[in-house]
């Protein structure tokens, strides 16, 4: 036991977690302070370590007011105590940092402007208008950040020197900005410039405003530089110019975002629950999908009965809309469609001068794109459907170590993830992987990954498939390889997530992934643990008619369905969407199933709500991925409990269930109601069919 000195005792505290760039270390200064507490804290590549020395009393009320007073941005993951030799400081200082060995602590995800900064471009004479504002509290963090620990000449902050105000502020342990890495003002930091087509460049922030005010008022599209990439804006009322920003992205079907001025805008269009209100507000500012009760343009939501609202994150966007005389504008990403956000000044302006009527630039490069976070509100709590900025690069707390194994993710909608420790650090969006400029910016985000986090790997887990470009990245890497099925690999990140490693009832309903077979699954049975599984039942195969092509053609998969269900002679010519389809097409894909040409199997479950969405006439062709199964959610009816039957005859047939569809629709029944008993029967299917394994296998949690 060591002893104490004067009634005092010593204790070395490691706090790993969310603990850098989000105030922590002046934030120990001050709890230091407050309870009479004597030693040190710096950053180190792994955590913040904190020698502190007081008596014992004092210094137990200081270790419990970390935890309990810390910042609300950061996150304590654990905290280490020991007892150290009593050391005899005259105060309590803030060390310069520490980089040593190969530990990382988490990377802070940008944070959203906070209200003091909003006051400071107000108030402050530097900061006047200066829509870069920030603080410990707020502002640029992963977009920016270049290696560990988080100091500034890691940063994309590094080629800026700071003015004699902001270097007081920097220095100052009671101001905010106190060691706020970014911290910059109008007389030292980046600045914005405008460029329009046969006008002058400017970087005087109000005539930039005044200029945006006027090209979005009358119609115009604007290009302009933001935290994780470029965005394009234009006057979300106005179809005429929604339809020309579509042109411009080349972009003609799939919903955009909007961003509004204000909680008080946005109540005017959508309708806001208490815990929506509370995701929106939030420091990450996800888009998260409303309910409309107002249009906008028709062409933002294209039919869709909501709206993906978002509220200002940025200082230049509570700027932007001070001057607008629109309450809303469509916020997208900045690039063409299916390619990554882009984030070079020269790039943009390249590809974009002669389409838009301005773009604005800046001088502080992004490091890391990240596009805008999507999520939805279900049962009072955010379920994420894009994970991007303000949740990355935010880690999954695992059971079992992971440190060095890398796992290169699908397709389609594509993330990929690292092990450090026993953490899961999942990368932002990527995309498809589908084109040269998305698979670069994969490469370049697992390399970044991989230095930032200061990984050795060890192995890679990657599809079954051969041909996803994630696997031949896979494939490339001199480490082990590990192949994995891709419905088992949904099941067990689920069972990390919630830090699960018992056997499981498995449920995976998805649209594509290779099965052991070689068919196409994706209406998944499984008992299954994190080592491997028993695929007990699916969803019957059918035929996919021209391969992937079925997928953007869901048509010829309702053919297909009929046609197996044995329905097809029997409704022949009398469905509607037959007729938007030339009969010479129709005998083509008649005759590749009846002969088995070019018809791999399916059993995604995707592929199902694709037919029974042409079935109900929503479409016959699809302008984006899943929107089939989008249209076909979007008008189900509420408060209905019927459905349809089905056979299980070893697998899940649904002849009865196509049959009964049809039979409602010709009685008159409308699509929302047919709609809600699909939806419906899939979940008694889930149900009924996990209730039969359970009774066969004695499990009772389902994933």
């Amino acid at each position: 036991m060591r002893m104490k000195v004067n009634d005092h005792i010593s204790r070395l505290i490691i706090v790993r977690g969310l603990v850098q760039g989000v105030g922590f270390r002046p934030f120990i200064y001050r709890l230091a302070k407050k309870h009479g507490i004597l030693g040190w804290v710096e950053n180190r590549n792994d955590a913040v370590y904190i020698q502190a020395c007081g008596p014992e009393v004092s210094l137990g009320k200081f270790i419990q007011g970390i935890e309990i007073e810390k910042p609300g941005i950061s996150h304590i993951g654990d905290m280490e105590i020991s007892e150290t030799d009593i050391i005899a400081p005259a105060d309590f200082k803030i060390r310069w940092s520490k980089d040593e060995g190969d530990s990382v602590t988490e990377v802070s995800p940008d944070i959203a402007v906070c209200d003091e900064c909003l006051g400071d471009m107000k108030t402050q004479p530097r900061r006047i208008r200066y829509p870069f504002t920030n603080c410990t509290r707020c502002g640029p963090r992963f977009s920016i950040i270049r290696d560990l620990p988080y100091d500034r000449v890691n940063t994309t902050m590094a080629g800026f020197r700071m003015c004699p105000g902001c270097e007081r502020e920097y220095h100052d342990i009671n101001d905010r900005r106190f060691h706020a890495q970014p911290v910059a003002c109008n007389d030292c930091g980046p600045a914005y410039r405008l460029i329009r087509p046969g006008k002058d460049e400017t970087g005087d922030m109000p005539v930039i405003l005044s200029s945006m005010k006027e090209i979005i008022a009358r119609d115009g599209v604007v290009i302009a530089k933001g935290m994780g990439g470029f965005f394009m804006a234009c006057d979300a009322r106005s179809e005429k110019a929604v339809q020309r920003l579509r042109e411009i992205k080349n972009r003609y079907s799939k919903p955009f975002a909007v961003l509004f001025r204000d909680e008080r805008s946005l109540a005017e269009y959508v309708a806001i629950s208490e815990a929506e209100s509370s995701a929106l507000n939030s420091w990450q500012r996800p888009v998260v999908i409303l309910r409309s009760k107002k249009n906008l343009a028709p062409s933002v939501s294209m039919g869709f009965p909501t709206i993906g609202a978002m509220l200002p994150y940025l200082p230049f966007q509570y700027l932007m809309f001070e001057s607008l005389s629109t309450p809303v504008i469509v916020f997208t990403s900045g690039n063409f469609s299916e390619e990554p956000i882009l984030i070079d000044d020269d790039e943009a302006v390249r590809i974009f001068r002669d389409k838009a009527d301005a773009i604005l630039i800046n001088d502080r490069p992004i490091h890391n794109r990240v596009d805008d976070s999507v999520g939805h509100v279900v049962n009072n709590e955010l379920r994420l459907l894009r994970r991007s900025r303000g949740y990355v690069p935010s880690t999954v707390f695992l059971s079992y170590p992971a440190d060095g194994l890398l796992a290169a993710g699908a397709e389609l909608v594509n993330c990929f993830c690292i092990g450090k420790d026993t953490r899961a650090i999942l990368s932002q969006h990527i995309g498809d992987l589908k084109n040269h400029e998305t698979l670069e910016f994969y490469e370049e985000s697992f390399g970044r990954f991989l230095k930032l986090f200061r990984i050795t790997p060890r192995a890679i887990a990657h599809d079954l498939h051969p041909d996803y470009l994630s696997t031949r990245y896979a494939l490339s890497l001199s480490v082990p390889k590990l192949p994995v099925q891709h419905h088992h690999a949904h099941i067990t990140s689920c069972m990390a997530e919630h830090g699960i490693d018992d056997k499981v009832i498995g449920v995976s309903m998805d649209g594509t992934g290779m099965g052991d077979d070689g068919a196409i699954w994706g209406s998944e049975f499984m008992v299954c643990d994190l080592a491997g599984y028993d695929r007990i039942t699916h969803f019957e195969y059918v035929p996919m008619p021209g391969g992937d092509l079925a997928v953007e053609k869901p048509w010829r998969m309702a053919v297909a369905y009929l046609y197996q269900a044995g329905l097809w002679e029997s409704q022949k010519r009398s469905l509607p969407f037959q007729e938007k389809i030339p009969e010479n097409e129709l005998d083509i894909v008649l005759q590749s199933i009846e002969k088995r040409i070019n018809t791999p199997l399916s059993c995604g479950a995707g592929r199902l709500f694709d037919s029974v969405a042409v079935l109900l006439g929503l479409l016959t062709e699809s302008g984006f991925h899943a929107e089939a199964p989008m249209r076909l959610e979007a008008i189900a009816a509420g408060n209905i409990r019927d459905s349809y039957s089905y056979k299980y005859n070893g697998t899940i047939q649904f002849a009865d269930t196509l049959a009964g569809i049809i039979e409602d629709r010709k009685r008159g029944v409308t699509a929302d109601v047919v709609s809600a008993k699909f939806h419906n029967t899939i979940v008694q299917i889930i149900i009924d069919t996990c209730e039969m394994i359970r009774n066969d296998r004695v499990i009772d949690s389902v994933v």
